[in-house]
């Protein structure tokens, strides 16, 4: 038993009689028993008592004698608990009235109440206090224990209610059931709020407490069907009135108003449930626009990541490979933004349709995360497959510019040594010379065979340079075939026409044969040394593509082997020039006509001088074009060792990185907040060390504009290296949503930190290999360190998969941390049910099993009652009004699979 400044407040708790004769002992020592409270306990309980005793066609006029013989006492309980008393004794004698009273304090009794100190002969012989005390007991039992509000005791959650639809009232201030009930405003309030037609509380003042009182009395007396219970004098001219007194009658206001009561509540119930389904729509409306605006850019990306399209060359090529840059630097980052946020949406969505007990959501067709997911890794792999064309491709037209300009260099010093030519092989100049001027044309004639076998081998070199620009697919290649085409046409016919020739001077040889031998052996050795110089100069001036230092290294080499040779050549040449010298002097001693001319050959010493010449002004050029060629490549070698310096800091800072966040993730470092506040950390962290990607984008750039396709110093590529980072960031903002996620969970279920932890501790326990997930085997063995009870029997195998069913719905084969968590936390609190909202609406309805639109707007806000009025359907039971709306199907659709 408790005090508060000398009143009573005790719980009822079956017990309450014998606290009662005790607190009026201490009273009464103590001098605060006021005899007016019991004058006005008496008029009080008198009216309560007559209110129910109507309802069988009685009532009372003096409590402390009308109750003495047991039966109005009998016939009171009957009246007020439903239930049906043993049949009272008819006599009229002492015992049977004692017998009849007994009945009803045993019936008392039955309901838990324990009577001490109260005895059938007090209340047989009129013992008004005893009375008093006996109805009060009843009061409290049938009248007012059951009033609660947050679960306080009854007399607490009463004045919690008077307090709560007393608050915005001027002048009414409830702290307890005697003094702040003095002056009749907060009975006046208490109908004004329920029942505003019927007080105008504006007229009223706190001056004038009796026609406060009366004002109030009056109404509930005539429209609340409350009867006069209280005397407006008594309540004024007593010090300290009654608190008892003002309970009975102030239970009654409460009884009377409980419907609305009810119905309020009812309706807050309704109105949350509402705004949670329509932040959830708003919510799925959100990601069906991201997805569907994510998916279409995927759609118009893909053809252009697919096209294998060029004009061909080299230019064309890398401008294509700079349109891939901007797309990568400038179009993706925000469509990777995108992707996140969507993930991020689609998970916070999921958590609250679990959190308030609705189905999980299922985007339309084609708009899964996992059908999002699988369209990114399509672009992905594009994009992979895409760059690795446009390389392969700028290597290959790299490659046909060189073989083009080879062909090229090669046809026109062919066509130059085979200009005239026909012409000479048709000449008949044969037909009018001597015979040592046949011998010579046929020696010279015989030069030229073997000066056209020895070109035998640059005709081929064209043509297998013709056909590999056919095999690579050369832009101009119909110019390459029609000119490739005309030389060999034109060999075909120098070969025809030589060998007519041939046999022409072999017909006129039997009878020239005066030979010159000096110009003989300077034809013989000046031929194959002139063919020299010419593959020679070829050589000197020949274009080579190279991509590494070895490969530069490895020509210039060889051009050193060749130079070392030039010794050799040398000899060679001025042995020739010295034959040239001997047949001047010979001519000149000898004064031979024409003696000077070689009918052997057509070279000369002059055009071999001029060969030479060329030949050692070349080998410099050549020089300075290795070492310009061996100062790219070390440049490239520079790059190369660039890049691989900062990838091989970026790729480990990415990776530790991700470890970091995925140690988070497994819930690792402290509480909720603390991870978020330390994900937070990391995400400012990343993009802070954008810059570093970035910079490796701009070496990476240098590094392809310088043609450079392998680097052996980082197993990184600027690919792996954007992946990691794009997964990075996806991973932090992943987690993080799961972090709020798990506080929404925590903080929305009134979960504490403590289970929260110890959840994830038990399920990173199990979690052995730190997947993030558990297997069925490993989530029971967790179940069962967590207390639930999990039999190995066929039921608890039954359970298991019941369990099963629940956390891994679409059969994968494992459980995540957030599946697991939502199952412990519906396991451990409450949600409200689609049968709680029927229920909700049917207070509303007044019982029927439908509502109206007039009642859903008279009963809950604006926003809310449209939004049910636009989607319950019409109810079609049978006797319903027009325009009856079907609250049952709209409840139940709130929670199961609707297009709601």
């Amino acid at each position: 038993m408790m005090m508060d400044n000398g009143v009573m407040t005790n719980h009822y708790d079956g017990g309450y009689t014998d606290g009662y004769m005790e607190q009026e002992e201490e009273w009464e020592r103590e001098g605060l028993l006021d005899p007016a409270w019991e004058k006005q306990q008496k008029k009080t309980f008198t009216a309560w008592c007559n209110s129910h005793l109507r309802k069988a066609g009685t009532g009372i006029e003096n409590i402390d004698e009308d109750f003495r013989n047991g039966l109005k006492l009998m016939l009171l309980l009957e009246v007020i608990s439903g239930e049906t008393l043993p049949k009272p004794d008819r006599g009229k004698m002492r015992f049977h009235k004692i017998a009849n009273v007994n009945k009803a304090l045993d019936f008392i009794a039955s309901k838990g109440v324990k009577l001490v100190s109260i005895g059938a002969e007090e209340i047989v012989d009129g013992n008004l206090k005893m009375t008093l005390g006996m109805i009060w007991t009843i009061i409290l039992r049938f009248a007012i224990q059951d009033i609660s509000v947050e679960e306080m005791t009854a007399k607490e959650g009463l004045l919690l209610w008077c307090q709560r639809k007393t608050a915005p009232y001027k002048n009414v201030n409830v702290q307890n059931f005697h003094l702040s009930f003095k002056d009749g405003l907060a009975f006046c309030a208490l109908i004004h709020r329920h029942r505003p037609d019927l007080i105008d509380y504006s007229k009223l003042s706190k001056d004038n407490p009796l026609e406060n009182l009366n004002t109030a009395f009056d109404v509930a007396e005539k429209y609340l069907d409350i009867p006069r219970m209280l005397d407006p004098d008594d309540l004024i001219n007593t010090p300290k009135p009654d608190e008892r007194a003002i309970m009975t009658y102030v239970s009654c206001y409460y009884h009377a108003f409980q419907g609305a009561q009810q119905a309020e509540t009812a309706a807050n119930r309704i109105c949350k449930v509402l705004k949670v389904n329509q932040e959830n729509e708003r919510l799925m409306e959100e990601y069906e626009r991201l997805a569907s605006d994510l998916l279409e850019w995927i759609r118009r990306t893909m053809p252009w990541l697919n096209s294998r399209q060029t004009d061909n060359s080299l230019a064309g090529c890398q401008k294509k490979l700079e349109d891939y840059r901007t797309y990568r630097r400038k179009h993706k980052p925000p469509r990777v933004e995108q992707k996140a946020k969507l993930e991020t949406n689609f998970n916070t969505l999921q958590t609250k349709l679990r959190l308030s007990n609705r189905p999980a959501y299922m985007p339309t067709e084609g708009k899964m995360v996992s059908d999002i997911a699988q369209s990114w890794k399509g672009l992905e792999i594009a994009e992979k497959a895409f760059e690795e064309w446009l390389l392969s491709e700028m290597m290959r037209l790299e490659r046909l510019e060189y073989l083009a300009q080879k062909f090229k260099h090669k046809a026109d010093i062919h066509e130059d040594w085979t200009r005239g030519k026909e012409e000479m092989l048709q000449s008949q100049d044969f037909r009018q010379c001597k015979l040592y001027d046949i011998k010579a044309l046929k020696k010279k004639h015989e030069a030229f065979e073997s000066d056209l076998a020895a070109h035998q081998d640059r005709v081929e070199q064209i043509a297998a340079i013709a056909q590999e620009l056919n095999t690579l697919e050369y832009h101009e290649v119909a110019n390459v075939n029609a000119r490739c085409q005309r030389i060999c046409s034109q060999w075909d016919r120098l070969g025809a026409l030589t060998q007519r020739r041939r046999a022409a001077l072999d017909d006129a040889e039997r009878v020239l044969e005066q030979i010159d031998l000096l110009h003989l052996e300077f034809a013989k050795r000046a031929a194959p040394f002139n063919n020299w110089l010419d593959g020679t100069r070829e050589d000197l001036v020949d274009m080579f593509i190279v991509h590494t230092i070895e490969e530069i290294s490895g020509l210039m080499d060889a051009h050193s082997r060749f130079k070392a040779t030039l010794g050799e050549a040398d000899k060679e040449y001025q042995a020739i020039v010295n034959l040239v010298h001997q047949v001047e002097s010979i001519v000149k001693q000898h004064q031979i006509p024409g003696g000077l001319e070689n009918p052997y050959t057509t070279l000369t010493a002059h055009e071999l001088n001029r060969k030479w010449s060329d030949v050692r002004q070349l080998v410099p050029q050549r020089d300075a074009t290795l070492a310009a060629e061996l100062r790219k490549q070390q440049n490239n070698e520079t790059l190369r060792r660039q890049f691989a310096e900062k990838a091989n800091a970026v790729g480990p800072w990415i990776e530790r990185q991700m470890d970091a966040v995925t140690a988070i993730g497994m819930g690792l470092q402290g509480s909720l907040e603390d991870q978020l506040h330390r994900l937070k950390e990391y995400e400012s962290g990343v993009y802070a060390y954008k810059p570093h990607i970035e910079e490796l984008e701009r070496i990476h750039q240098a590094v392809q504009e310088g043609m450079i396709f392998e680097n052996r110093y980082s197993q990184y590529t600027m690919e792996t290296l954007r992946v990691g980072w794009e997964q990075l960031l996806t991973s932090i903002n992943r987690t993080i949503n799961e972090v709020e996620n798990q506080i929404l969970t925590r903080d929305s279920k009134g979960i504490t930190q403590e289970q929260l932890t110890e959840f994830r501790a038990s399920f990173n326990h199990f979690d052995k290999n730190r997947t993030g997930r558990l297997a069925p085997e490993e989530l029971k063995s967790c179940l069962v360190s967590l207390g639930y009870s999990i039999g190995k029997d066929r039921q608890g195998e039954l359970d298991f998969q019941r369990i099963l069913a629940v956390v891994d719905p679409n059969n994968t084969g494992y459980v995540s941390f957030d599946a697991f968590l939502d199952f412990m936390t519906r396991e451990s609190t409450d949600t409200d049910t689609a049968e709680q909202v029927i229920d909700s609406f049917r207070i509303l309805a007044g019982d029927k099993p439908f509502i109206t639109a007039e009642e859903l707007r008279r009963e809950l806000p604006p926003d809310q009652a449209e939004y049910c009025v636009s989607r319950m359907p019409p109810y079609r039971g049978p006797g319903a009004p027009p325009g009856a709306l079907d609250y049952m199907a709209f409840s139940t659709a709130l929670y199961g699979e609707t297009d709601l």
